[in-house]
């Protein structure tokens, strides 16, 4: 299980108003992403309340495609919720969309981790910017070997990167998509094959 820590690097981003656009992908401004932000927003007025319910609804209420073993292929924030159904990139994507539509800024982090096979892979999570700082929570979604958590106090992600393993904790928080996670992602029509065989392993 993993323990809430706190991250071993300082994390590197621009000013936080440059985390609060909408593009084809982060769709913060399309109605139905809207219509959910402020509907979370109604119970939760105050920004830290309303990014905990955000993500606790993208991490909960949308599976993670491995763990459902659902083939569908989501990559823009409006796929991921009428789908309700993607990879840890597609949760971010939604999860960013839904924080950006009430101007919480938030942009996209990822991690190299090793995939148990001599390789690695990337894996999405966000970081918001709230109480002066950006910190990192992963929406990715629980099972029985996972149990990420709202904090703001360190953080409880879904994997801690072993530089042992060479695997990287990348302190870049990115406004819009690493291209190599785009690019992955529109190239198969079955994501579940994506993850056998084609994940990207870095973020360039």
């Amino acid at each position: 299980m993993t323990t809430i820590s706190r991250p071993p690097y300082p994390l590197t981003a621009d000013e936080p108003a440059a985390y609060l656009a909408a593009d084809e992908v982060i769709q913060s401004d399309d109605p139905e992403i809207v219509r959910l932000a402020k509907e979370l927003r109604v119970a939760a007025p105050d920004d830290v309340a309303f990014t905990k319910a955000a993500y606790e609804w993208v991490r909960d209420q949308v599976t993670h495609s491995v763990d459902a073993q659902d083939p569908r292929v989501t990559v823009s924030a409006t796929e991921v919720l009428a789908a309700r159904t993607g990879l840890c990139y597609a949760k971010s994507h939604l999860l960013a969309a839904l924080l950006r539509a009430e101007g919480i800024p938030t942009g996209l982090c990822y991690q190299r981790l090793a995939d148990g096979t001599g390789s690695h892979v990337l894996h999405g999570l966000v970081a918001v910017y709230l109480d002066g700082g950006w910190h990192r929570l992963d929406p990715r979604g629980n099972n029985s070997n996972v149990d990420a958590q709202f904090t703001l106090d360190g953080e409880r992600v879904a994997y801690i990167a072993d530089p042992a393993a060479d695997e990287v904790d990348y302190p870049n928080v990115l406004i819009e998509p690493a291209p190599t996670v785009l690019a992955a992602l529109r190239s198969s029509d079955d994501v579940l094959e994506l993850c056998r065989t084609g994940l990207p392993a870095s973020i360039s």
